[in-house]
């Protein structure tokens, strides 16, 4: 049985597009309104979404997505409410591929097979934990893989050809290209080198290559889905809902400015060839 990720991922491909992957904040700036967000992406032209599970110390993160990550978590957002907004996400839309992404800490506490049960029961597709690296696949990459739930593997510019299999071996979803070196929504991409590693890392697996990380301009997103089989957009969307706030809280604004962009950027990588 094909899983949701495959089916979207093939989806796309058959309208001979790139898919547009948004990541936000679960609870930023608050449970009601990310929930409301989640809700609109769809429709705002989101194929694949990625929920971020905020933590206090989120490494791979820069300003704006660790801004909001400490803007829901003062909201009182915590690891069982994210999966309580995958479950009431799925209560009107069954199809729309769901990731968590952030680090391993909050699932080690919340304990990695009640995670997974939850998680999978909930309607969550895949997961993307940033400071694992194979060597520890032991500890939730392969238990995540037997729940029935997609692992999807970060590739750096630096991971050299002697360590792409290790790294690929237990890969399963798609395959998230981090574009840059450094910090998410740093530098913008280089789009040749970009094709490049894609087409590198088609000779390497079946998966589907998302590409992340620096994506901010529809512009951008528009020469990225050019090459790769998706596009991952989220620093300039948390940073859409960050202006839209008013003294810290959610505005009248806040959904539709998110969405706004969103459908500016899905308009890019639908624009583009391939």
């Amino acid at each position: 049985m094909s899983t949701r990720i495959e089916k979207r991922f093939a989806a796309v491909k058959a309208e001979g597009r790139a898919a547009l992957v948004t990541f936000t904040m679960a609870g930023d700036p608050d449970y009601a309104t990310s929930l409301a967000l989640a809700k609109a992406l769809p429709k705002a032209g989101a194929d694949v979404i990625e929920l971020g599970m905020p933590f206090t110390d989120p490494m791979a993160d820069g300003p704006a997505i660790q801004a909001a990550g400490l803007r829901a978590l003062r909201a009182g957002q915590t690891l069982k409410k994210t999966l309580a907004l995958v479950r009431e996400f799925r209560a009107g839309d069954d199809a729309t591929p769901i990731v968590l992404m952030g680090y391993y800490n909050p699932i080690y506490i919340y304990g990695v097979d009640r995670f997974l049960a939850d998680a999978k029961t909930a309607g969550v597709d895949g997961l993307i934990v940033v400071d694992l690296p194979p060597e520890e696949d032991d500890e939730i990459c392969l238990p995540t893989r037997r729940a029935g739930l997609a692992f999807v593997r970060l590739v750096a510019p630096t991971t050299s050809e002697d360590r792409l299999p290790e790294v690929l071996a237990n890969a399963g979803g798609f395959v998230y290209f981090v574009s840059i070196t450094g910090i998410t929504g740093a530098a913008a991409p280089d789009v040749k080198l970009v094709g490049e590693a894609v087409a590198r890392l088609k000779r390497r697996t079946k998966l589907p290559v998302a590409v992340g990380f620096g994506v901010k301009t529809p512009e951008t997103a528009r020469a990225i889905a050019g090459t790769a089989d998706g596009v991952v957009v989220g620093s300039s969307i948390v940073e859409a809902i960050r202006l839209s706030l008013d003294g810290g809280a959610a505005s009248s604004s806040t959904v539709i400015a998110a969405t706004e962009l969103v459908s500016k950027l899905a308009q890019g990588v639908r624009a583009a060839q391939k």
